[in-house]
């Protein structure tokens, strides 16, 4: 397969933003999408395809093109030039002819295949960082090498089916109609997966509000909160509400759910979103300090703690992420998680049940956040339940939930026995 010029100019222009501009790769693929609106599927689907490849890949591609690995990830190191050179390893290491032009001329072939048979330390075969490939085998031991190599696979796109105003029997044969195959997914009962890799927002299912895209493995907790019609629930980290609208579906869109966020434009996007859902039940508000927290103390029946995290279980679905994410930012956000949890619980109701959930694969982010939040207020809350998915376990993305019961209330003023991060 033969890429055509233009095409090639724009993957070296988005890499470029990409690693040089620290931007993220989604939203420069939207960008150019919006910039080239007469380019056919197959352009927009290579496009696609070399821009996320390169970004999975980029350490170990930046190797095979002979370039020195200490400035795989430093800005002013990434030229136009380089940008060339590591996208043509990804070519031929993917069987591909490059093209016959002069720019090609000094691109080895052989030597990217030699490259790629020497023994190399596997944290640059699977194109992350030292200081990432050292954390997560201090963390997660004997289990992180098949974790490593799962969350390079490419992630398959899933649907939620809104039950609000369809099954999903219905929601399959609609997209069918659209030439969009997708099968049923066992143990998740709202989900499709498609067969192939499409873009799904133009169809008319979409836009007629019949599904949201969403991981199955996000899709898991909703239900795990436990919700039923006419509850009091709080989303406490809305974000665009996926959940929060998963939640509003189980409860036939009776009852009250307040989805919060310190983004206003996210809970903006939330409303849009529900109104194409049919669900008014949602009401949005944005978190303006802490006084916001506060006056919901006691007010839910439930609370979901989607809490800010690494985002190191959905590596395969934003691959990007790795190249900005630091050990420093990861330690903010494990103190920012427990702030949240100690300040946030606040909001449940006696006899009342809180899930706190990550899309991260790292203990630290996950369960000792919940032995440790247990240790401080033991007889106040009992851990009920556990949930944990890896990408090593298949299709899924990998998360952590937890379910806590309230079994008496806690007192405002009450002081915790460990700091909390600011």
């Amino acid at each position: 397969m033969k890429l055509p010029p233009h095409l090639l100019d724009e993957i070296v222009t988005a890499l470029g933003e990409v690693f040089g501009g620290r931007r993220y790769a989604d939203r420069v693929i939207e960008t150019t999408f919006k910039r080239h609106r007469k380019w056919g599927s197959r352009d927009r689907r290579l496009f696609a395809e070399s821009v996320y490849e390169c970004v999975r890949w980029w350490r170990w591609f930046w190797f095979l093109a002979g370039l020195p690995d200490e400035e795989h990830n430093t800005s002013e190191d990434i030229t136009p030039e380089r940008i060339w050179r590591v996208w043509a390893a990804y070519w031929v290491m993917s069987e591909r002819e490059l093209p016959r032009d002069e720019s090609m001329s000094a691109i080895r072939v052989d030597d990217i295949r030699k490259r790629a048979k020497q023994d190399v330390p596997p944290a640059l075969r699977a194109s992350i960082p030292d200081w990432l490939d050292a954390r997560c085998a201090a963390e997660l031991g004997v289990a992180w090498p098949a974790l490593r190599e799962a969350m390079n696979t490419p992630a398959q796109v899933f649907l939620r089916v809104n039950t609000l105003k369809a099954d999903r029997r219905a929601v399959r044969e609609k997209m069918a109609e659209a030439g969009f195959e997708a099968e049923s997914v066992e143990d998740v009962p709202s989900a499709l997966k498609l067969v192939q890799r499409q873009n799904v927002f133009g169809t008319p299912a979409f836009q007629e509000g019949l599904f949201e895209v969403q991981d199955a493995a996000s899709q898991l907790i909703a239900p795990f909160l436990q919700v039923a019609p006419g509850m009091k629930v709080i989303d406490a980290c809305a974000g665009g509400g996926g959940k929060a609208l998963h939640l509003a579906a189980m409860m036939r869109n009776k009852g009250k759910i307040l989805a919060l966020d310190v983004h206003a434009w996210k809970l903006a996007e939330l409303r849009k979103r529900a109104a194409r859902a049919g669900v008014d039940i949602i009401e949005t508000r944005e978190i303006e300090g802490t006084k916001t927290v506060k006056r919901l103390a006691a007010h839910a029946d439930r609370v979901l703690l989607d809490v800010p995290c690494s985002g190191l279980g959905v590596l395969r679905r934003n691959p990007d992420a790795k190249w900005k994410l630091s050990e420093a930012e990861i330690d903010r956000l494990t103190a920012l998680q427990a702030d949240i949890l100690e300040s946030y619980s606040r909001m449940v109701k006696p006899g009342g049940r809180l899930v706190y959930a990550t899309c991260s694969i790292l203990p630290s982010e996950n369960e000792r956040q919940v032995q440790q939040f247990l240790l401080r207020h033991g007889g106040e809350w009992d851990l009920e339940e556990e949930l944990r998915r890896t990408p090593a376990q298949g299709s899924f993305d990998g998360f952590y939930a937890a379910r806590l019961v309230k079994v008496t209330s806690l007192r405002d003023d009450a002081a915790p026995a460990l700091p909390m991060a600011a």
